[in-house]
């Protein structure tokens, strides 16, 4: 799912920035900035966290209400991987249609370290207007004009951690924060409890503020702005090929 939608964060816990290997910074508001470089060997495309477990061949249908009209978005597990800054990783393909019409197609580029840390090492997006494409703004790539992995999920969040989700000056500072571990939604898929809550922002666009919320061994079940909009993603149904 875009979970770092234009459109898709205290400190990440001590588990995390260790196998981060962030470098010493002043404390400031915002979390520390990922490291320019990752060990390929400490990454695999076997993606189980378990709130946001990406397994080949699982297609997310979501419904959208956007200030444009009612939408759909599809996000689709590929088989295909990418490798970025020598790690391999796993291409998930997210589908945005408003009124049936394709409006976004996004190529997002996803890996998972040792200790069960997703991480975020860009996205190839196009915009579409009446079929053709006419902006690729947000795409990005780690390691390329000094873009930089981000941790999309943590391994083990707890309540206050945050951290950036994408790193890249000037096109993606996306930030999340954990607010709660035991929210209660109801969206058309199903009710679920115990999920995990975040606020996810980012000082490229400081009056926009989104929830996202995570259901355990299924990922994002719904999204919804809280300023700056309306806009509300819930999930529909799940298949796998």
């Amino acid at each position: 799912m875009r979970t770092h939608r234009h459109a898709l964060p205290a400190l990440l816990g001590a588990t995390v920035i260790a196998a981060a290997a962030v470098p010493a910074q002043a404390a400031t508001s915002s979390p520390p900035i990922p490291p320019a470089q990752q060990n390929p060997a400490r990454f695999t495309t076997t993606i189980d966290n378990p709130f946001l477990p990406f397994v080949p061949g699982t297609r997310m249908v979501y419904r959208e209400r956007t200030e444009d009209g009612p939408g759909r978005e599809v996000v689709t597990v590929t088989p295909r991987t990418k490798t970025v800054q020598g790690v391999e990783t796993v291409v998930v393909r997210d589908r945005e249609f408003i009124r049936g019409d394709l409006v976004e197609d996004t190529r997002d580029w996803y890996a998972q370290d040792r200790r069960g840390n997703v991480w975020y090492f860009g996205e190839n997006t196009k915009e579409y207007e009446d079929g053709k494409v006419v902006s690729t703004d947000g795409s990005w790539k780690a390691g390329r004009d000094g873009a930089r992995a981000g941790i999309v999920m943590p391994a083990d969040p707890k309540v206050g951690d945050s951290y950036y989700q994408e790193y890249a000056p000037g096109e993606a500072l996306d930030q999340a924060k954990v607010l709660r571990l035991d929210g209660a939604r109801t969206v058309p898929y199903g009710s679920f409890d115990d999920l995990l809550v975040t606020k996810d922002f980012s000082e490229l666009e400081p009056n926009v503020v989104e929830h996202k919320f995570y259901a355990p061994g299924i990922g994002v079940v719904l999204e919804k702005l809280v300023r700056g909009g309306r806009e509300r993603v819930a999930l529909v149904r799940i298949t796998h090929v």
